[in-house]
């Protein structure tokens, strides 16, 4: 065999052994503008199909949307699944992609796990399936905070484990103020650790609760998205929750949607989606 052929071999070989790069999670659902229906909506469960067309027609992306939380009765995995399974499959009709969110309380890792993978997990009567799936990380069942961050943690790696490395995962996380300033709901708080199991953070920039006006809102919302990128690592991109959506002046939900794309957020969104009116509807449709 010449030498010529025996490269060749060799690169053949090469080739074929070499594992396939694996591919990286999808961060489509979370780009864009979103809306947020809970388990108190009962609005929405009445109508799914009602609702997916207005926010379809308000130009919404992604619908975030609770399976359940750590109030649910033991046995509960998912809360209301007829209605859930309605709104996947309405939602992806009209071209949307669909998030799945969980409220853990962390005093009780096995069934927040059980809940948040019944999520990831969920079937619609059609076949349909969540794009993505993230974890409501603002309970303060368990103290102090260093026994919180362990509990976190622990829960985070068994849901990163149990999906694998390339599924999005996304961490709904409390605002700047309340994870830098003690005392506060989350001083603490582990982003670091959280930026290497997660792969997009989306801060409850609740300006409602910090702020008034247009110049206070921006900056508070523009600080948010800030924090994380500093405190991140590996830098995680950002989705911005803006606040509560009927608290929110006109020139506010405005100031809040231009700050997070002046600040780099891949996507924007208002809590929630009963909540939104005409003018916040307006200033979601700006952010591109």
């Amino acid at each position: 065999m010449t030498v010529r052929a025996v490269l060749t071999s060799v690169a053949c070989t090469l080739a074929v052994c070499a594992p396939a790069a694996e591919a990286k999670p999808d961060l489509g659902p979370y780009r864009g503008s979103g809306a947020w229906v809970d388990l108190y909506d009962p609005g929405v469960r009445a109508d799914p199909a009602g609702a997916v067309e207005e926010m379809a027609g308000q130009g919404v992306r992604t619908l975030y949307l609770e399976t359940g939380n750590h109030r649910l009765p033991r046995r509960t995995l998912v809360g209301y699944p007829q209605q859930v399974s309605q709104l996947v499959d309405a939602a992806h009709a009209s071209g949307m992609k669909v998030v799945a969110w969980y409220l853990a309380g962390l005093d009780e890792l096995r069934i927040d796990r059980k809940r948040s993978l019944a999520a990831v997990n969920f079937t619609t009567a059609s076949g349909g399936r969540f794009d993505s799936f993230a974890l409501d990380i603002e309970s303060t069942k368990i103290g102090p905070v260093l026994r919180r961050n362990l509990a976190l943690l622990k829960l985070s790696r068994r849901l990163r484990r149990a999906v694998g490395s390339s599924y999005a995962l996304g961490a709904i996380v409390p605002d700047q103020r309340s994870t830098t300033i003690s005392p506060g709901l989350w001083p603490g708080f582990p982003y670091i650790q959280v930026a290497r199991l997660y792969d997009v953070f989306l801060p409850m920039s609740y300006s409602t609760y910090r702020t008034r006006g247009a110049t206070g809102v921006y900056r508070y919302t523009v600080a948010n998205v800030a924090l994380i990128r500093n405190l991140s690592w590996p830098r995680r991109p950002v989705h911005v929750i803006g606040g509560l959506a009927a608290k929110l002046r006109p020139s506010e939900a405005s100031a809040a949607v231009r700050a997070a794309r002046n600040a780099g957020a891949i996507g924007f969104s208002f809590y929630k989606f009963s909540w939104t009116k005409p003018a916040q509807w307006r200033a979601l449709r700006a952010f591109r």
